[in-house]
């Protein structure tokens, strides 16, 4: 047997029950086998041999049925015996992409196959919008279930994870292989059913926290042996829920190793605490009796809550007599900035939605998180230390059940874990270096199939958000009367509804697409691209949906999108205006800014997600002058161009450390932890 056949990582005798990687203990390039960097900058060599593959599934075109199934076993066991590096990849590409072609009706690019080849050598694959990341994604699953190994396809939300394993069954059925998909109403039977697949499209939040309860219950991670000899005593015979950590193909791969990297993933029991509950509501009692600008200050970016002297001594006061909690002075200080917090800087429709209840289904009214990156609502997703409880009391609504913590990760820990790890994106190139330096994984450019026919229209700065949206909306009924679709990107559920108010002001029909409305957004999606048909969305536009224009809308000048965010990555505006000129349809689209005062005000937003512009704002109030009389700001688009860019590397910089020492810090307090024989 060859080698490379050796490295596939497939339960078994030589992985085990439960495969998974021993994590690296540092930011390195860890994995072994990269290739020179610069045979991924040029992408010539892998068009030639997706151009190979191509060629070879034309020519199978050809075989009836019973003569293309009969290949399929032999390229089975040419994968077994060499592995996923060399030619015996290629030839089981080309039979998957053929196979795809009999029951998709639709013949795979030599740019997906391009982005096959990479992601089956472990690898990122930037692709644009539209050029078929969900097939490329298919095409990798299927050759590398093929070779045996168990394969997780990660996307965006349930609504996709669902569409695209229904979508792609009938691919996998041809090539013999079982597929399912794995959504939040699963309970525990259903999963272990659907992860007993050879392909399972999933979610990256469910994946990791079915990870989380494997780890819980039956110990993974363990040597092979001592796997096997908890099997054997695991008496109710109800193994873990995973099959390990093989491979995993990730779809908008920035988002979840980049956006999210950081993002507790908790795993939490409910506890009856009344002594808890009664801290918090005091806590918010005594919060609403400080001062702003006397007992505390908003301040810093993103703004934080912080206790001024006066108000470290009043509180002191207040506090005496509330009971045992009450004592430690650190902790009185933490709890009451945690209330200061929900109060002054945690707003509604914007950084969480209040779902209503349903006394028919004794449903209780809820606060749900809002995602600031993805616009969605964050699905079982609360905030520690009290904080969403004390959100609860800010809405008036019953206080949720207290939680305790059994364990926690990190997506960054994560996907670390896993053996094979590959994904794609519309937008890698900015984030390449901390890809490659924290999970090992080289990008590669795919090319656009068809010339680029978008048109960047000038940058534009407005003085206030009224005028942005008086002038947004004389642009908006301009497009629509001429039969172009338009898409408008917001910050926020709040922004989205204003600008919705001011279109039917203006007798403009429009969509609204926002974290409350995420049930509708299928359907949403579906009419964005009719002509003449206006839709204003937030973030949840800009990732794992594609619009479809009609001919109409085509002919008068295909989608225009234009960009009312303030994003604090060009990744993010680079995913929104993608959302235009897709597959070589015509397209545009344009940004009007705001320039916000600096970040110490209190009005700040909590996420600090956004580009403030502050630098520019401060220019403007030394030259009134400049602002014209409809409030536009009268200076060349290249300069506002810069200063946004400027704005936007600062932030991006000081992310990324700050996603830096926060992964240190990680693996830092792991390795304490060391001499007790615990491991996380």
């Amino acid at each position: 047997m060859n080698t490379a056949a050796l490295h596939l990582p497939v339960p078994g005798m030589r992985w085990g029950s439960y495969p998974e990687r021993p994590e690296p203990p540092g930011g390195r390039s860890w994995r072994r086998g990269l290739p020179l960097p610069f045979t991924l900058r040029w992408p010539g060599a892998w068009r030639r041999r997706a151009q190979a593959v191509w060629d070879q599934a034309a020519q199978w075109q050809a075989l009836d049925s019973k003569a293309f199934a009969a290949l399929r076993e032999a390229l089975q066991q040419q994968l077994l015996r060499e592995g996923l590096d060399g030619a015996a990849a290629a030839q089981a590409l080309a039979y998957v992409a053929e196979a795809a072609r009999r029951t998709q009706g639709r013949q795979a690019y030599v740019t997906q196959l391009m982005a096959a080849l990479a992601l089956l050598r472990g690898h990122l694959a930037e692709m644009a919008t539209g050029e078929g990341k969900s097939l490329a994604a298919a095409l990798t699953a299927g050759v590398a279930a093929l070779a045996g190994i168990p394969v997780h396809v990660l996307t965006a939300n349930d609504y996709l994870v669902q569409r695209d394993a229904e979508t792609f069954t009938p691919l996998y059925r041809l090539l013999h292989l079982r597929c399912a998909w794995v959504g939040a109403r699963h309970d525990e039977a259903e999963r272990r059913q659907a992860y007993a697949a050879d392909v399972v499209y999933v979610t990256a939040r469910e994946a990791a926290f079915d990870y989380l309860r494997d780890r819980m219950r039956h110990g993974t991670g363990d040597a092979p042996l001592r796997q096997r000899a908890r099997a054997l005593a695991d008496h109710d015979g109800a193994g873990p829920v995973l099959r390990g950590l093989c491979m995993a193909v990730i779809d908008e791969a920035d988002s979840i190793l980049i956006d999210e990297a950081q993002m507790p993933l908790v795993l939490s029991r409910e506890v009856v605490d009344p002594a808890a509950r009664a801290f918090l509501w005091q806590a918010w009692a005594l919060s609403g009796r400080l001062v702003l600008g006397h007992d505390f200050a908003l301040q810093g970016q993103p703004a934080r809550a912080a206790l001024l002297p006066a108000g470290l001594e009043r509180l002191a006061r207040l506090a005496t007599g509330l009971g045992p909690l009450w004592v430690n002075a650190q902790h009185r200080a933490e709890t009451v900035v945690t209330a200061l917090t929900a109060r002054h800087l945690l707003q509604r429709d914007r950084d969480y939605v209040l779902v209503p209840g349903d006394p028919a289904q004794r449903k209780k009214p809820e606060i749900a998180i809002v995602d600031v990156l993805s616009g969605r609502i964050a699905e079982g997703r609360r905030w520690s230390r009290g904080l969403h409880g004390l959100v609860a009391l800010k809405e008036g609504i019953q206080l949720p059940p207290e939680s305790e913590t059994m364990l926690q990760m990190t997506y960054q820990r994560f996907f670390r874990r896993y053996h094979r790890l590959c994904g794609m994106s519309g937008t890698l190139a900015e984030g390449r270096t901390e890809l490659r330096q924290l999970y090992g994984c080289t990008m590669l450019r795919v090319p656009l199939r068809l010339p680029d026919r978008s048109s960047a229209w000038p940058l534009r700065c407005y003085a206030d958000d009224a005028s942005r949206q008086r002038a947004a909306v004389v642009r908006i009924q301009a497009l629509a009367a001429s039969g172009r679709p338009v898409l408008v990107g917001c910050d926020s559920v709040a922004a989205s509804e204003a600008m919705g108010a001011a279109l039917a002001a203006a007798g403009v029909a429009h969509q609204v697409l926002h974290a409350r409305l995420d049930a509708a957004e299928a359907a949403i999606v579906a009419r964005a691209g009719v002509h003449g048909q206006v839709t204003v969305a937030t973030n949840m536009a800009g990732r794992g949906t594609d619009i479809h224009l009609d001919a109409p809308a085509l002919a008068a000048g295909g989608l225009h999108v234009l960009s009312c965010q303030h994003n604090a990555s060009r990744r993010h505006d680079r995913q929104l205006s993608g959302r235009a000129a897709r597959q070589g349809q015509p397209g545009s689209h344009e940004t009007w800014l705001v320039p916000r005062p600096p970040a110490a005000a209190g009005t700040d937003e909590a996420g600090g997600s956004g580009a403030r512009l502050s630098g520019l704002h401060r220019l403007l109030r030394l030259l009134p002058g400049r602002v014209r009389t409809d409030g536009r700001v009268a200076l060349p688009p290249a300069l506002l161009a810069w200063a946004l860019r400027r704005e936007q590397a600062r932030t991006e910089r000081l992310q990324a450390r700050r996603r830096q020492q926060l992964f240190q810090h990680d693996i830092r307090f792991d390795a304490s932890l060391c001499f007790t024989g615990q491991r996380r």
